[in-house]
């Protein structure tokens, strides 16, 4: 029988889950209260749509709730949210609630969401997360990306090659023989905004954008053999005081950086100033140009762009970089601007509804699947599996293996041994494995791995 899932929030976040879910060919439905918003979607995408509020029981009734297996609640209201997933809990027996919770004070609260109150499975709050992605971002300067496996043992990361870099000219196969005993796998090419899948063959050009999965205790190693910066930061400036770059300036407060945060808003500066010990708090437009030098942009390592406006980060993170900054950062939420954002030379890229999906597909593939990560412009997806001994790929070299083109097995951990795999090496039953696949071939990789693996046993 074919998974039912509910979604109740047609923006950004709403829309690109119901675009996952219905090209995997989940019957999926998407509640909203504007009608406008309904139309693009059923004109974009594979799925149904009731015109109404997710806290509404009539709205959920003519959605379905009655047959659903999930409901996934994410509008910009956490109080739509949590009575959503109260009504799917009280009144059907949807197993699996998830709603997005931005309110920091709520979202730390677990005993609320819990079975005995209401009942939430999952409570995502991308702020949280996007702080994340920025830690990580600051613990390795060179890279613009970074995501974790087999419980942060295992990293992947996306990074730009600089027109200087050794490695330009090089065929993937010379890599080892230049740094023998380093091992590092090319997971990924990105050149000219098309995704290539790299062979021994392939040749890395500057401006490529690659993804390169290595065991955790050498990212540094990888950053440097790819010629990128691994000097931690020692100043950061942030511009936008709203919860994300409050989060964000207490974990850096952590670290002992030196951190300047700026406002516009006066009442939020006053309430920033009481609730932060070390970091300057600064009244005034993070786009501006005199500010900017006179908070000495040109000797600040990190400039992190978080305000609510998209257009303001871009902007902001551009006049930093001209004025000096080492590496600039911002909070885009659009997905149609990271490919520009790259570009024009911004460094990183905060989208915190990546990491929304992330943990939402992480409950939509069942069984072994530990987590799913969608990639650059959502044209990839990595994934983390445990392997069963039922599975005819395990106890097999790869080379015997016909994965789908352009599939390649990035990392394998197997107990206190991360292994990064060539065409000799065997899946074990009981292995952490990392899988980096296009889009395009998501569907026939669940195949392979729903018969081979009893993915959903």
């Amino acid at each position: 029988m074919n998974m039912k899932v509910i979604i109740i929030g047609a923006g950004e976040v709403g829309y690109h889950i119901a675009d996952s879910l219905s090209r995997e060919g989940i019957d999926t439905v998407v509640i909203d209260r504007n009608e406008e918003r309904l139309h693009e979607i059923s004109e974009a995408l594979d799925v149904q749509t009731v015109l109404g509020s997710g806290s509404s029981p009539e709205s959920l009734k003519r959605a379905g709730m009655a047959q659903a297996d999930m409901v996934i609640a994410v509008t910009d209201s956490d109080e739509t949210n949590m009575i959503a997933c109260l009504l799917a809990s009280t009144q059907s027996r949807i197993p699996i609630r998830i709603a997005r919770i931005r309110n920091v004070e709520l979202n730390g609260d677990g005993s609320l969401f819990g079975t005995d109150r209401l009942n939430i499975d999952l409570c995502i709050n991308p702020e949280r997360e996007a702080v994340s992605n920025v830690m990580d971002l600051l613990e390795f300067p060179g890279a613009a990306e970074v995501f974790s496996f087999a419980g942060g043992r295992i990293r992947l990361l996306g990074f730009q090659i600089d027109a200087d870099a050794v490695v330009i000219g090089k065929k993937l196969s010379d890599l080892r023989a230049m740094e023998p005993g380093f091992k590092v796998l090319i997971t990924a090419i990105i050149r000219d905004e098309k995704l290539i899948v790299p062979s021994g063959g392939s040749f890395i050009e500057g401006g490529d954008y690659i993804f390169a999965v290595t065991d955790a205790t050498r990212v540094r190693e990888l950053l440097r053999f790819f010629g990128k910066n691994t000097e931690p930061p020692r100043r950061v400036i942030i511009i936008g005081g709203g919860n994300t770059g409050m989060m964000l300036a207490l974990a850096i407060e952590k670290r002992n950086i030196a951190v300047k945060l700026i406002e516009k808003k006066r009442v939020q500066c006053e309430f920033l100033a009481s609730h932060l010990d070390k970091t300057v708090v600064l009244r005034g437009d993070g786009t501006s140009h005199e500010l900017l030098r006179e908070e000495n942009i040109e000797g600040t390592d990190f400039f992190i762009a978080v305000t609510n406006d998209e257009e303001a980060n871009i902007l902001g993170a551009l006049i930093a970089k001209q004025l000096g900054a080492r590496k600039v950062i911002s909070l885009i939420n659009r997905i149609d601007y990271i490919p520009l954002v790259s570009r024009v030379g911004i460094d990183g890229v905060i989208n915190p509804r990546h990491a929304a999906i992330s943990r939402i597909l992480h409950y939509i593939r069942k069984g072994k699947v530990i987590s799913a990560t969608p990639l650059r412009d959502e044209k990839a997806e990595a994934f983390e599996f445990i392997a069963l001994e039922t599975s005819e790929i395990t106890d097999r070299p790869f080379k015997e293996i016909h994965f789908p083109s352009g599939t390649i097995v990035g990392a394998i951990c197997r107990g206190e041994e991360i292994i990064i795999p060539d065409g000799d090496s065997v899946i074990r039953s009981g292995d952490h494995v990392v899988i980096f696949t296009p889009c395009s071939a998501i569907g026939e990789l669940e195949k392979l791995l729903t018969v081979k693996l009893e993915y959903f046993g």
